[in-house]
C-alpha cells in the first residue's frame, strides 16, 4: 500500500495569529500520527502573512517534541537561503533530539519574492547556481568526520539524516537521480512537469549508499468533506489566497465562500484551475477515485497531501477522511 504523508504550511487564518497557527500545526500533527500518516513536513516561505513556518527547523522541533512516532521534516528548506553548515547543524540537532524521525527535504527556489530573497541572502549573486555543490557539501557534513577535517557540523557529523530533493521542474529530478536521493515533486501547485520529471528521475537513477532504487513522492492538494459541495466550499479559501498571491498581495487565509464569482477574473480563474489541476476535491467517494487515478497514472512510491482549510476542525476532518480512503483502498 502506498503510504500517505502530510505537507503543512502552518496557515495563518484571517483574524488569527502566528502562535495559533503553530499550535494548530502541532494539533494536526498529533491527529495525523493517530491516523497513521508516515510523515509530517513543513515548508519554508518568507514575507507571506498567511504562512507561519518560515523558521522551518524551529517549527519542526516544536512538532517533533509534541509527537512520538511520526517522521517530521522539511518540505522543504530552501537551501540557497542558507549556508550548508548551518542546515547541517540545525538538522543534526533535530536528529540528536529526535533520533530516526527527522527528514531534510531541500528546495532550490527562494520560497519568496526576489526582494525578500536578496534580504535573506545579503547579496546579488543567485545562489541557486551552486545548488548541486551545496547539496554535496551538506551531505559531506553529515558523513563521519574524516582525518584532518577542519570544519565539522557539531551536531550533525555521522548522523544519518535522510536528504530528499524537492522540485517543480526537471533540474532537481536530474540531480536526485545522479546523487541517488529520494525525490519529491511539487504537483500541488506546479504540476506541468510532473510526468516528465518522474520519468527522468527513474530512468537516470544511480544507486547510492542511502538508496538502492528510485523512490518518488508527489504532493497534491486534497480537500475532503461529507459532500462534493462542502469540499468545494472549503477549497475556495486556497483559491482566494492564490489569487491574492499572484496579484502580489499575499494575505492571511480567508474564510471560504459559497461562490467565487467577482473574486477573480476569467484569466485568474483559468490560472488557478491550471495550477491546481491535480487537486482532489470532494466527498470520500470522489476523493478515492481521484487519488486512485493519480496513483495509477504516476506510479509514485508515496503520496503527500496538503490542504489549507480555514476551519481547523474541518481541516482535521478532511485528513481523517483521506486516511479512511487510504485504509479502504484495495
Amino acid at each position: 500500500m502506498v503510504p500517505f504523508s502530510i505537507l503543512d504550511l502552518s496557515p495563518v487564518v484571517q483574524g488569527g495569529t502566528v502562535g495559533e497557527a503553530l499550535q494548530r500545526s502541532l494539533d494536526l500533527a498529533r491527529h495525523a500520527e493517530s491516523l497513521g500518516y508516515r510523515r509530517y513536513w513543513l515548508a519554508e516561505h518568507h514575507n507571506m502573512p498567511g504562512i507561519a513556518s518560515a523558521a522551518t527547523a524551529v517549527v519542526i522541533g516544536h512538532v517533533a517534541a509534541g509527537t512520538k512516532t511520526i517522521r517530521v521534516g522539511s518540505g522543504g528548506v530552501m537551501l540557497p537561503n542558507h549556508a550548508p553548515l548551518v542546515i547541517a547543524e540545525q538538522f543534526g540537532t533535530l536528529e540528536a533530539l529526535f533520533p530516526g524521525r527527522i527528514d531534510l527535504g531541500l528546495g532550490r527556489a527562494p520560497g519568496t519574492d526576489q526582494l525578500t530573497a536578496r534580504a535573506l541572502r545579503r547579496g546579488h549573486r543567485d545562489p541557486s547556481d551552486s545548488f548541486p555543490d551545496d547539496v554535496q557539501e551538506l551531505q559531506d557534513y553529515f558523513a563521519p568526520v574524516g582525518p584532518n577535517q577542519a570544519v565539522q557540523a557539531v551536531p550533525g557529523a555521522g548522523l544519518a539524516v535522510p536528504i530528499w530533493l524537492l522540485g517543480s521542474s526537471l533540474f532537481s529530478a536530474q540531480l536526485a537521480a545522479a546523487l541517488g536521493l529520494p525525490f519529491a515533486f511539487a504537483s500541488h501547485f506546479a504540476p506541468d512537469f510532473l510526468g516528465e520529471a518522474l520519468e527522468l528521475y527513474r530512468s537516470n537513477f544511480q544507486p547510492s549508499e542511502r538508496l538502492s532504487q528510485p523512490y518518488a513522492m508527489a504532493a497534491i492538494a486534497v480537500f475532503a468533506a461529507d459532500t462534493d459541495a462542502a469540499a468545494a466550499r472549503l477549497f475556495t479559501s486556497l483559491q482566494q489566497s492564490f489569487v491574492q498571491l499572484r496579484r502580489g498581495r499575499p494575505t492571511t487565509l480567508p474564510p471560504p465562500v459559497d461562490d467565487m464569482t467577482g473574486l477573480w477574473s476569467p484569466v485568474e480563474e483559468a490560472m488557478v484551475t491550471h495550477a491546481f489541476r491535480e487537486a482532489v476535491v470532494g466527498s470520500p467517494a470522489t476523493v478515492r477515485l481521484g487519488i486512485d487515478q493519480f496513483l495509477r497514472r504516476t506510479g509514485i512510491d508515496e503520496l503527500m497531501v496538503t490542504a489549507a482549510i480555514y476551519d481547523h476542525t474541518a481541516r482535521k476532518r478532511s485528513f481523517e477522511l483521506v486516511a479512511q480512503v487510504r485504509d479502504g483502498r484495495d
